[in-house]
């Protein structure tokens, strides 16, 4: 059997030196040499050893590598490293910002609709009735604000668009599958390159909002079931799909993905998931199946 290691910077900040794998070699106990991905932000390492193994394995590469701005993860490389469906979380991941809260920023009362936000994502109270609350403290407001949020306040997280881009064009089904709501994933969906959308739908009456979300709620257990039904309608493996988040309401999507990315996510989240990037883009995602920078489509 063998494994796959495989170390990743930020594009803006490489650090990926001949020292830092010369490190991850002897961690490893791999005589195989680097393959260079992308200059000094990704490479990657073959690894004697089997599936059971890779958790110890990240564990200790982790470690060894921990004073450096660098992710690393051990993984199978067998024929189910390139994924063929990829399933997305929105706020926080392939947004920056939680657009509930850019909502409530219009109103005035961001600073309560954070927290809430917050505990929710942390998993600290359940998903449903915190939105149903959130949503709430928005009743009246015009819908008419959203296109102006998504021109000037939300920001696309670097390499999303990359990640869509050359997961399509390897083949690869891509949905964008968000707690957040569908007057902002269509649009965003849509500029990201998103094959399908799914979240939640606001109600609304002569143009502002009435203060409820349409039932059912996408929550935890949606997103998980979004991922399955794709999967069986593609006819394919679980271990040909990955997902990607960063709030407890995606630990369910990540545990039931071949592999499950934590994307900057919180605590409870990157200590559940498989693998956890902490300081490179989403290109991350591709450099861990086995993408060099020069496959990318742009």
């Amino acid at each position: 059997m063998t494994l796959v290691a495989t170390l990743i910077a930020n594009p803006a900040r490489p650090a990926i030196t001949d020292a830092v794998l010369a490190e991850a070699r002897r961690v490893l106990r791999t005589e195989h040499q680097p393959r260079i991905l992308h200059g000094e932000v990704a490479a990657e390492l073959l690894v004697p050893g089997s599936p059971d193994e890779a958790p110890a394995l990240t564990e200790a590469l982790r470690a060894a590598v921990r004073s450096e701005p660098v992710d690393v993860a051990v993984l199978p490389h067998d024929q189910h490293r390139r994924k063929r469906l990829f399933l997305a979380d929105m706020d926080s991941t392939m947004i920056e910002q939680e657009c509930i809260d850019e909502l409530a920023d219009v109103v005035g009362i961001k600073e309560r609709v954070a927290a809430i936000t917050e505990r929710a994502m942390r998993g600290e109270i359940a998903f449903e009735p915190a939105l149903r609350e959130r949503v709430d403290l928005l009743k009246g407001l015009s819908v008419g604000v959203i296109e102006g949020l998504i021109r000037d306040a939300i920001r696309l997280t670097p390499g999303g668009g990359t990640l869509v881009a050359t997961m399509r064009a390897h083949g690869a089904f891509t949905c964008l599958v968000s707690g957040g709501f569908t007057l902002f994933t269509g649009p965003i969906g849509a500029s990201l390159g998103f094959d399908e959308t799914r979240a939640n739908r606001l109600d609304v009456a002569d143009g502002h909002l009435t203060g409820r979300v349409i039932e059912p709620i996408v929550g935890a257990e949606a997103k998980r079931a979004s991922l399955i039904e794709l999967r069986d309608r593609l006819g394919l493996n679980p271990a040909d799909t990955i997902a990607v988040g960063d709030g407890a309401n995606d630990l369910a999507m990540l545990g039931e993905a071949g592999l499950g990315v934590a994307f900057r996510a919180k605590p409870k989240v990157a200590e559940a998931a498989r693998v956890r990037i902490e300081h490179g883009d989403l290109t991350a995602l591709l450099y861990l199946q086995g993408f060099a920078a020069a496959e990318f489509a742009k």
